[in-house]
């Protein structure tokens, strides 16, 4: 190989490198453009999500990847460090995977509230706002009734009122489990005609109805509160937490809580901002 040639070869394979060395930096670059959210199908199903995601890109230029699965999923994946962040809705949960370690802190968000969905005419007659009540009737009534059973924070209120109408073991005969989500426990409650524990926002976004209605709200212990955490980067380095904490600080500012208030289907308020309380 002559001069000219040796030359040539070394100004291609300079090229070569730094076209190499561009690719690395332009990937590092991009998997830090998003993080990765575990969340609650509640979340998603009501279309919160499609909703909220572009302000929050908007203001940080970073894109949240969204697992949707219950409540009890969505913490086990943070608690593997498959996700950068948590935004779920099951308050005692929470606070225990902060207290294990796998958050710093947690921050509430907003709330809205659990409904019971059932059939129109209420043939077990528990309509009202007591929704210990309701359960006790439902279960003297055998009344054919979906629960999630997939450990989400739904399924976690709805054991709370059971037990709390001393009903845990003697649910009667028409107690199913799908192990589903929001969006199909209320599909198949409503091609059985059958009751169902509800949060309002997937309610309102629920288009298959049949034959459904709200059956019991406004008592108190239906309250259902959110909160979200950045996982505990020190249990696991490879964790965004920089970029998780922008969502944290964007969801709790006042532009993250006016986009929250402004997410309504025909007209009603799916969630309602709380992170002053």
């Amino acid at each position: 190989m002559n001069v000219g040639q040796w030359s040539r070869a070394s100004r291609t394979l300079i090229r070569i490198g730094l076209a190499c060395t561009a690719a690395f930096l332009m990937m590092g670059s991009e998997s830090a453009q998003f993080i990765t959210m575990a969340s609650t199908t509640s979340t998603e199903q009501s279309g919160l999500f499609i909703y909220l995601l572009p302000g929050f890109k908007q203001a940080t230029g970073l894109d949240a990847k969204v697992v949707a699965v219950g409540t009890g999923q969505a913490i086990d994946m943070a608690r593997r460090g498959d996700a950068d962040v948590l935004f779920v809705h099951d308050q005692k949960a929470e606070e225990k995977f902060v207290a294990e370690g796998g958050a710093l802190q947690r921050y509430p968000v907003m709330y809205n509230d659990f409904v019971l969905i059932g059939p129109r005419d209420d043939p077990a007659g528990v309509k009202g706002k007591d929704v210990v009540a309701a359960l006790r009737k439902l279960a003297a009534a055998n009344a054919p009734f979906i629960s999630r059973g997939d450990k989400s924070g739904t399924h976690a209120a709805e054991l709370r009122y059971w037990a709390q109408a001393g009903l845990a073991n003697a649910k009667g005969s028409g107690y199913k489990q799908c192990g589903c989500g929001m969006g199909q426990a209320l599909n198949i409650a409503a091609s059985s005609n059958a009751y169902v524990l509800a949060d309002r926002g997937t309610w309102l976004s629920f288009k298959n109805r049949g034959d459904l209605a709200i059956l019991v709200e406004g008592d108190t212990k239906l309250f259902n509160q959110y909160g979200v955490m950045v996982v505990n980067p020190a249990r696991f380095p490879h964790v965004k937490s920089a970029e998780a904490q922008k969502f944290v600080d964007w969801i709790t500012s006042p532009a993250g809580q006016s986009t929250i208030a402004a997410y309504k289907i025909n007209g009603q308020q799916l969630f309602f901002p709380n992170a002053d309380r």
